[in-house]
């Protein structure tokens, strides 16, 4: 594919200079010019070239085409929101389901492609390095687990994609085909089966935060398998994620014992997380940075907060700076969370505030008067340093957190005492008392704890739910279930666009 060509030209750069997973994930800056038959030569090398490979997960919640804000404005829960209908093409065609290969944003195929090219030079060049074998095949499952990732997110997104397990050169570039579906999570799982022996149980936390162990590389597959429909497979191996429902697992993690916690940006790489992704105000990221995928800060932050806000003194309205009004909550999902003990930390009713005068705002495109609260910006937050505090905010964001995977097991049971105690044990989080568990008490349960996180779409698509939740919003079954395959991808290419798109 011709994009990827480019990214094989600068790796080098790309891998030295995208910065670290997390904070304590040192970046190391190798000297010289980059000669890809000579760099792969002993632990360190390979350490930068293992950085590279995670460094595209940033995609979650960084850069303006992140995954979080587009996933939401495709949801029934949130619009895409923003200045105007104009604000941003993509997000706001995939919020009215009309997209197409021009006005979809080519970071969402590029971005991934990056990095499963990066895992395969790795996993290619790794096996002659000078190093320690031990370290050889953890680098070598951290590779495997990441390509898989980002081919999940690929074969959710667009379906019909090329499998590249190779590096490719000036001479293939152009000559992938599409892999039908089945081959693709046939690979997602051949990746993540050889990963997970090779990965450790716990990871130390003052240096390697943002690393992949042996649970998260679990979790990933439990997803997979739930996604396939293979939900015996799912229920037994996030189990293994899960153990006692409400206690410690194998792997340390727990749930919070408050919901809220979760969203204090000091709280990183807490207990309950399992894939979590690493910002940093330390980036200085300014806008020449903006799109090229190399600032390290959090832009979902501010592209969720309210415009033009202010409070008066001594108002019990919260300290924010202004933002750019995306991911607005709907109606709908106000209604379903009004009486929910996470409704305070999930959306901040502005509305209610500026009419009680505690708070005031510019009403912005498709405005509600609520907002996200769990990743609005605080004034405490704001990056002090060299660059633009816009897009240096320091809040992590998960990607699959413990309770996300107590409800993919309970999903996959379907019924039975432990699905209800996992049912449990994510109400009894909140103070809410048992209900019967079937699927659609989980759904219920998956759209209250996890909304905003960026998982409401793919959830309504895995269920069959989409067109009759989104019929208002222009969903057409059998097409808008994924992304058109972007032009650019397809000019000069084997590629074949995705069916019904033009």
């Amino acid at each position: 594919m011709k994009t990827i060509k480019y990214k094989y030209i600068y790796i080098a750069v790309a891998m030295a200079v995208l910065g670290s997973c997390s904070e304590d994930f040192v970046t190391i800056n190798p000297e010289g010019k980059f000669d890809q038959s000579t760099y792969f030569s002993n632990e360190q090398q390979c350490y930068a070239a293992l950085i590279g490979v995670y460094d595209p997960i940033r995609k979650n919640t960084g850069g303006f085409e992140n995954l979080v804000a587009m996933l939401n404005a495709g949801s029934d829960d949130f619009y895409s929101g923003g200045g105007s209908a104009s604000d941003g093409n993509g997000i706001q065609n995939f919020s009215t389901h009309s997209l197409t290969s021009i006005s979809i944003p080519g970071s969402y195929w590029n971005d991934h492609y990056q990095g499963v090219s990066r895992a395969n030079m790795l996993i290619t060049k790794i096996p002659a390095a000078s190093m320690d074998n031990a370290v050889r095949a953890r680098f070598t499952a951290e590779a495997k687990a990441m390509r898989a990732f980002y081919y999940f997110n690929l074969v959710r997104l667009f379906k019909n994609i090329p499998l590249i397990l190779e590096p490719l050169d000036t001479q293939t570039i152009y000559s992938p085909e599409q892999s039908t579906p089945d081959k693709i999570y046939a690979q997602i799982e051949k990746d993540l089966l050889e990963a997970i022996p090779d990965l450790p149980n716990k990871l130390d936390a003052a240096t390697e935060s943002g690393r992949l162990n042996k649970g998260a590389a679990q979790a990933i597959l439990g997803k997979v398998y739930l996604f396939e429909g293979k939900n015996s497979d799912a229920a037994a191996v996030l189990a293994e994620v899960n153990g006692t429902p409400g206690a410690t697992n194998q792997y340390g993690n727990k749930l919070l014992d408050k919901f809220s916690d979760l969203w204090v940006t000091s709280n990183k790489f807490n207990t309950e997380s399992i894939l979590e992704v690493s910002h940093s105000n330390a980036g200085n990221s300014d806008w020449t940075f903006w799109g090229s995928g190399k600032d390290e800060g959090n832009s979902l932050n501010i592209m969720v907060g309210p415009r033009g806000y202010s409070r008066p003194k001594n108002s019990t309205a919260p300290d924010l700076p202004s933002g750019w009004a995306f991911s607005v909550p709907t109606q709908k999902l106000y209604d379903a969370m009004k009486d929910d003990p996470r409704f305070g930390a999930t959306i901040l009713d502005l509305k209610a505030l500026k009419a009680a005068g505690q708070a005031d705002y510019i009403p912005a495109y498709q405005d509600t008067g609520y907002f996200l609260n769990k990743y609005l910006p605080r004034q405490s937050d704001v990056s002090t340093g060299g660059g633009n505090s816009e897009l240096n905010y320091k809040q992590n964001s998960y990607i699959i957190r413990l309770a996300d995977t107590y409800l993919m097991e309970a999903e996959a049971l379907g019924s039975g005492p432990r699905a209800q105690a996992l049912l449990d044990a994510v109400r009894n989080r909140v103070g809410l008392t048992p209900v019967p568990v079937t699927l659609a008490a989980i759904k219920n349960e998956r759209r209250m704890e996890l909304a905003g996180e960026g998982h409401r779409f793919f959830d309504l698509v895995r269920w069959g739910d989409a067109a009759a939740a989104l019929s208002d919003r222009g969903f057409d079954a059998g097409t808008d279930e994924i992304f058109p395959i972007p032009y650019t991808e397809l000019n000069g290419t084997k590629l074949k666009q995705n069916p019904n798109y033009q």
